[in-house]
């Protein structure tokens, strides 16, 4: 026998939470192969088997939380595959004392004896429904073959009623009014975006009739079309009107939100940056750099080495308080927010300042597919000393976000559009241009952090990315 203990999964985990299990007793895991999933305060994960062999016991249940080092479940050597069936063989066995004798070896024979047993109830299951099959003397309802007679004469009954009348009277109601359309017609043509104003009806008296709206529906333009259908492509969650159990990470991010809230005195400050260089930039090398590193080239790379940068000359927005003392940290490790089914995770870009944009890109790219994946250790989401989150992915012009202690400040970016800017011309005269613009929001701690800081951070980091002088850092 072999314990499964819950390893420890970082420096600052002590205790994590089964969310779910991968096998049951009795089934048979390899070595290495998950077997359990376990939810910690720094990420979900799974828990392999450290030996081969069948899960005999189960000893953390879903939903519970237990400590570092503690047993989670027990899984037998090769050799106990073989006793798991001639338990429960042994248990029912325990009537005659004959029976456990036998049981051992003809295990496998139980069952076929058992077959046999069952086999002759069937017969017995059949006897009755021969008596079933003269039942159908039922002929009896032969008196049905009459009924279809009755029906014969109420058939042309029906088209009599149908025939003429229904027509007339319908006609004779709206006859007076050549502007009347009736319901079905009507949502023929609300359905298909049909202006009934611009047909000319054919029906009695210039009524607008159904062949009329289909005969216009199949002459419109595609475009026509297309335009109304669009407001009834709704997708309905499948979330809509349930109800479900937050998971332990949303729990602990829900509650390290509102301590941060309540812990620090926050604000946001935002500034506009023209980042037209980086742009063109980005669509000057975008298939070469996508060539030689494997990743598509965005703005982020460029956000992250340039935010990076500027902390190296405004450590205060680098820092965190301890007590009553402030800690200006040496190095940039940036955090970003990664956006999965599990909530909001923030892996670690460690020493971003001097990193390449292409080294920055890979690590990007890497990171977040890990952590879509719950593949990252929670180290990799531990250290951060300041996070850079893109609230534009979305299309947000920008937001506040929130900070999270023990950082002391979260820069968000929003999403770069195209717009017209008053700019000046060489010759100094005002001109409007086409540029690529883009809002960035620092949100900091004010404990620690003035107005002036962080405006004199902003500044730093529009000049850097205005200027759009990466070349020399592209790293390919």
């Amino acid at each position: 026998m072999s314990e499964v203990q819950l390893p420890a999964l970082g420096e600052s985990v002590t205790e994590g939470t089964i969310t779910r299990w991968l096998k049951n007793v009795g089934d048979t895991v390899a070595v290495d192969e998950p077997l359990v999933e376990v939810s910690t305060d720094k990420v979900d994960t799974e828990i392999p088997s450290p030996v081969a062999g069948v899960l005999q016991e189960i000893r953390a249940q879903e939903d519970d939380t237990v400590e570092v080092g503690a047993v989670l479940a027990i899984i037998g050597e090769g050799a106990a595959t073989e006793s798991t069936p001639t338990e429960p063989a042994a248990e029912p066995a325990s009537e005659p004392a004959a029976a456990v004798v036998e049981a051992p070896a003809p295990v496998a024979e139980a069952p076929t004896e058992a077959a046999p047993a069952q086999a002759p109830e069937a017969p017995v299951a059949e006897t009755p429904a021969p008596p079933a099959t003269p039942t159908p003397p039922a002929p009896v309802a032969a008196p049905t073959p009459p009924a279809p007679v009755a029906e014969t004469p109420a058939t042309p009954a029906a088209p009599a009623a149908p025939e003429t009348p229904v027509a007339p009277a319908a006609a004779v109601a709206n006859e007076s009014d050549a502007n009347y359309v009736t319901p079905i017609v009507r949502k023929l043509a609300k359905d298909n975006g049909v202006d009934l104003s611009k047909i000319n009806g054919s029906g009695i008296g210039g009524r607008i009739r159904k062949e009329d709206v289909e005969a216009m529906i199949g002459a419109a333009p595609a475009t026509t079309q297309a335009a109304p259908t669009k407001s009834h492509q709704v997708e309905i969650s499948p979330l809509r009107g349930t109800t479900e159990k937050m998971s332990r990470l949303r729990k602990v991010l829900a509650s390290k939100a509102v301590e941060s809230m309540q812990s620090s005195a926050q604000l946001t400050t935002v500034v506009e940056v023209d980042v037209t260089k980086i742009a063109e930039l980005r669509k000057k090398i975008q298939s070469d750099f996508i060539s030689k590193t494997g990743v598509k080239l965005s703005f982020m790379p460029f956000f992250n080495l340039a935010a990076a940068e500027a902390l190296k000359s405004n450590p205060k927005i680098n820092s965190t308080i301890e007590e009553d003392s402030i800690v200006y940290h040496p190095t940039e490790n940036i955090s970003f927010a990664v956006e999965t089914d599990r909530g909001l995770l923030t892996p670690v870009i460690r020493d971003a300042s001097e990193l390449t944009i292409a080294e920055t890109a890979k690590q990007i790219a890497n990171l977040a597919e890990r952590t879509r994946n719950n593949q990252l250790t929670p180290d990799e989401l531990s250290g951060g000393t300041f996070t850079l989150t893109n609230t534009g992915s979305r299309g947000a012009l920008f937001d506040t976000p929130v900070v999270f202690l023990p950082q002391s400040a979260i820069l968000g970016t929003g999403i770069v559009t195209k717009r017209p800017v008053v700019m000046q011309s060489a010759d100094g005269s005002d001109v409007i241009a086409i540029r690529s613009m883009v809002y960035l929001a620092l949100s900091y701690d004010h404990r620690n952090i003035d107005g002036a800081d962080a405006a004199r951070y902003l500044s730093d980091l529009k000049v850097r990315l205005e200027e759009g002088a990466f070349e020399g850092q592209l790293g390919i």
